[in-house]
């Protein structure tokens, strides 16, 4: 394994009986950065999570966390990652002080750094106000405030995050998006698993596609993007302009234009900046007044729609891949 490879899986496969959950899954995450994983209910995800987290034996192949071979040294790799998962793991009898002190012990941590590191990440979360009250009085956003505390106690240099913005709501969300983002600058490297497409954009460096057990797709959110399709110009005119003539306009800029006559939009094809920057001067100088131009790049909505056929918020219900593990042994 590379030494600047923080997690890496080789070709992992789960069976549950004649089903492949996972089949054949790798990649490589370096050091201190953000792997999305991305797919639909049932896709693989939590199953891979769970195999490179030694929760789950794979059916063949392997991995490794921070230089630890997930078969042969699973106490090693424990040791040297957390874990928060879809549902909150946390003590609800216990406060929030309680629980990171009793995590702390039980991870071996010496005594005499427990109370200090529970009081940083109380603060760093948001949480010293509410440190003594018991933790099933507090909100979901605070609760998985903690939880993700609770597996940071120990300091692991790798997290893994299991759908950790799963029931948030959007202002709890980017909260906890701001706290992801300072534990990349101090060196933690991330897996994080997801169908929020705009989550995966905003903290992800690099993103792996997963459907029905398989890899589809491996990129940076850029890469990704652009197997979708070319960049849009997207102008919308005023109430009092000519929208036959603002097409004719445009179509001296683009070859292809779509009228939207409702909201007085035309959208375009675009190569980049150039072609955006050549519309905005034809009518400028046509005098047409125009309310908004801008570039509109393809969105990890439609790169999902390009590799899977449809669109991440029209996926079918199914049975997750943990609930199958549970079903099936």
């Amino acid at each position: 394994m590379d030494s600047n490879v923080a997690v890496e899986a080789v070709d992992l496969v789960k069976r549950f009986g004649d089903n492949a959950a996972v089949d054949g899954v790798s990649f490589a995450v370096p050091a201190g950065t953000v792997l999305g994983m991305l797919g639909p209910n049932g896709a693989g995800k939590t199953t891979t999570v769970r195999m490179l987290t030694t929760l789950s034996r794979p059916t063949s192949g392997t991995g490794m966390v921070a230089g630890y071979d997930i078969i042969r040294q699973p106490e090693m790799v424990r040791r040297s990652m957390g874990l928060t998962g879809q549902a909150a793991t946390v003590d609800e009898l216990l406060t929030a002080r309680e629980n990171l002190r009793m995590v702390g012990g039980l991870s071996g941590m010496p005594r005499a750094t427990i109370r200090p590191a529970a009081d940083d990440l109380l603060e760093r979360f948001l949480l010293t106000d509410a440190a003594d009250r018991i933790v099933k009085t507090y909100s979901g956003g605070m609760r998985r405030r903690l939880d993700l505390a609770v597996s940071l106690i120990a300091a692991p240099p790798v997290l893994f995050l299991d759908e950790p913005t799963t029931g948030l709501d959007p202002r709890s969300r980017n909260d906890l998006w701001d706290v992801l983002r300072g534990l990349v600058r101090e060196g933690t490297t991330l897996l994080l698993t997801t169908q929020y497409l705009e989550e995966a954009d905003q903290l992800a460096d690099d993103i792996v596609v997963i459907d029905k057990g398989h890899v589809i797709a491996h990129g940076t959110p850029t890469d990704l993007k652009s197997q979708a399709g070319r960049a849009s110009v997207v102008l919308t005119v005023t109430h009092s302009c000519d929208l036959r003539r603002a097409e004719e306009l445009m179509r001296r800029c683009v070859e292809e234009v779509h009228l939207e006559v409702g909201a007085r939009r035309l959208t375009a094809q675009a190569s980049g900046l150039a072609d955006m920057s050549r519309i905005g001067e034809v009518f400028a100088a046509s005098g047409i007044a125009v309310d908004d131009l801008g570039l509109q790049r393809p969105s990890l909505d439609d790169v999902f729609l390009h590799l899977t056929g449809h669109r991440a918020e029209d996926e079918p219900d199914s049975t997750s891949d943990v609930q199958l593990e549970g079903a099936l042994g």
